[in-house]
């Protein structure tokens, strides 16, 4: 990331197309993330791999990494419930898997129908997997440590057993641990508390990002506080696609477009061409036309004579 400062990761083709109805064609798809690598983003999460049953939204995830793989400098990231998951990604050309660790044991049985040790167990076998292949082709390996700031079924976790979930993570194989708030319980004062928790049990370095949703209007603060802690990756959705169903008519990921134009004023350099990056909605406009899409820049536009994080900040 020389050439950049801050890593925003689009997760829009996985974490929004899994939460709505309807089907997004896959030529729609290739378009969506052809044209946002062309925009400047650097990684997407482009489906996951679980069984069509399940979510026949990604139904068509080997063939959209085999698409995305074809775009020179684009990151493909995947998301995965278990082993077999990890060597259906492993097999399409994945560079990066995240295994989803919810620290609340009820979430996890609901979402993975697993307790935390047989998680840890496949995340064991994943690394393990990962490990026998070549130095050249093993994609990088994410737990991420799912309702972190709290749980629709449990409530507050202890932090204990989020640390302990954290070191685990590290200890089957993992490269790194990913904080994500899924249930949109946190606020900024939350979000440092936790960065300092998982960083004492498991190192600073291995914490580099954070996935955040905007359920009730805290998205963007939270993201602010994970910069001031010196997260460098945030993950989220063209246009806040995949709303929450426990808070109806709001976003359940913060808006791409937002952040990114957040990121810029502040002089924070995403590689990301604002504009293009507007301009990629019409996908989604079109081919989800039932689906609201949400973002302060794109209804208010940009600030007259801004250019980003590039820009002269002293006029004369």
């Amino acid at each position: 990331m020389t050439d950049i400062d801050i890593l925003v990761s689009e997760v829009g083709p996985r974490d929004g197309l899994q939460s709505i109805d309807a089907i997004m064609p896959l030529d729609a798809k290739k378009a969506w993330i052809t044209a946002e690598a062309a925009a400047g983003v650097r990684e997407i999460e482009v489906g996951s791999f679980v069984p069509a049953k399940l979510l026949p939204q990604l139904a068509d995830t080997a063939e959209v990494v085999a698409h995305a793989r074809t775009i020179p400098g684009l990151t493909v990231a995947v998301l995965v419930p278990n082993a077999r998951g990890a060597a259906a990604a492993i097999a399409a050309g994945a560079h990066k898997i995240t295994l989803p660790l919810s620290v609340s044991e009820t979430h996890s049985l609901r979402n993975l129908r697993r307790t935390h040790v047989q998680v840890l167990e496949e995340a064991a076998a994943i690394g393990a997997m990962i490990a026998a292949l070549p130095v050249a082709e093993r994609p990088h390996f994410e737990g991420s440590l799912s309702t972190a700031f709290g749980c629709t079924l449990e409530g507050a976790i202890p932090d204990a057993q989020i640390a302990r979930l954290a070191e685990g993570l590290m200890a089957a194989g993992c490269n790194e641990v990913g904080l994500s708030d899924t249930t949109g319980y946190a606020d900024p004062a939350a979000v440092k508390r936790m960065i300092a928790l998982i960083r004492g049990a498991v190192g600073d370095a291995a914490l580099t990002g954070i996935h955040l949703h905007n359920t009730r209007g805290l998205g963007l603060a939270n993201a602010l506080a994970a910069l001031d802690c010196g997260l460098t990756t945030l993950d989220s959705s063209l246009g806040g696609l995949g709303g929450c169903p426990f808070a109806p008519g709001a976003s359940g990921n913060i808006v791409t477009e937002d952040l990114v134009f957040m990121l810029e004023a502040m002089g924070l350099r995403t590689g990301i061409d604002i504009d293009a990056l507007i301009a990629v909605r019409s996908i989604l406009a079109e081919t989800l036309a039932s689906e609201p899409i949400y973002g302060f820049i794109p209804d208010a536009g940009l600030p007259l004579g801004f250019s980003g994080a590039a820009r002269d900040k002293e006029v004369v």
